[in-house]
């Protein structure tokens, strides 16, 4: 029972990373009229490296692990996921671009039964696939058929979440911090991210851009760390369904900052993702990971 509950509270860090996420969101809404995709991309990416490895520096961590090659393949596919989620927000309406992002929990469901051989109980499959509906719902998402490509690329950005996801679970199972697994995240990012903005326009760093770039780097951070903690400590598919937490947060600060008043039906997206984060936290609970050192 004691496992249970650790196992349901480590998941519920899924709800900081999804308001992080959403103060991250904010960001990169408004700085969209200074940057390109790739510009924000690295910055989000060298911001995030700066803090975690100030954070290590200043605990004294030590970043050797003999996981390198698990840390790339998590790296690469969130680098993916986060290079393509970009363009497609760039590319297509922004509720088209996190609806089609946000398949990635239904993606985690089906590589976790297919791939990994577990057997999930029907009500977490339900909450995965309530929480999708609510997204829907919510976003309304519209797409025409001169941006199929966008979409696809939107719905390769799901999978690759989804991939990199399941890396993190791997990941804390064998006992890497979540500082180490956000590391080696942003360093691949930086990296990959420099090479993409390299091949575009370079644009002027105002103050207000300043500004912007720390705060999105930082929240990204944070949220990156929340994330991973809930992914290595949570039950996959209870986080899974918690992290449409994101939607509930960006539509109350849309309603706050923009004046986006919610319709009826988006109202209904909104319960649908509150009832799937409550089916997901009921579900019976599995062992704590094994966790060693370092």
């Amino acid at each position: 029972m004691t496992g249970g509950l650790r196992t349901n509270r480590g998941a519920l860090w899924m709800l900081v990373a999804g308001f992080m996420f959403t103060c991250m969101g904010i960001c990169v809404k408004l700085g969209a009229r200074y940057f390109s995709p790739a510009e924000l991309v690295f910055y989000r990416s060298f911001v995030g490296l700066l803090v975690i490895w100030i954070i290590v520096r200043v605990r004294g961590n030590s970043l050797a692990t003999p996981y390198w090659r698990q840390h790339l393949n998590r790296s690469l596919s969130g680098f993916g996921a986060l290079s393509m989620y970009f363009y497609t927000i760039a590319a297509l309406p922004l509720a088209t671009a996190v609806t089609l992002n946000y398949t990635s929990s239904l993606f985690i469901a089906l590589i976790s039964t297919l791939m990994l051989r577990e057997r999930p109980p029907w009500q977490l499959l339900l909450a995965v696939l309530l929480g999708f509906v609510g997204v829907v719902a919510l976003l309304n998402p519209t797409l025409h058929s001169d941006q199929l490509l966008d979409g696809m690329i939107g719905l390769v950005s799901g999978v690759l979440a989804a991939i990199a996801m399941i890396n993190v679970r791997s990941l804390g199972r064998i006992g890497e911090p979540e500082w180490r697994v956000v590391f080696y995240f942003s360093l691949v990012s930086t990296v990959g991210a420099g090479v993409w903005m390299s091949l575009h326009r370079f644009s002027p760093i105002t103050l207000p851009g300043l500004a912007l770039i720390i705060g999105m780097g930082s929240a990204a951070t944070l949220a990156q760390l929340a994330l991973t903690r809930a992914y290595s400590r949570g039950r996959t598919l209870v986080v899974a369904s918690l992290a449409y937490s994101t939607v509930a947060f960006a539509s109350i600060s849309g309603l706050l900052l923009w004046g986006d008043w919610l319709s009826p039906s988006s109202w209904l997206g909104v319960v649908a993702i509150v009832l799937s984060g409550l089916i997901s936290t009921q579900a019976l609970p599995v062992a704590k990971p094994r966790r060693t050192g370092g």
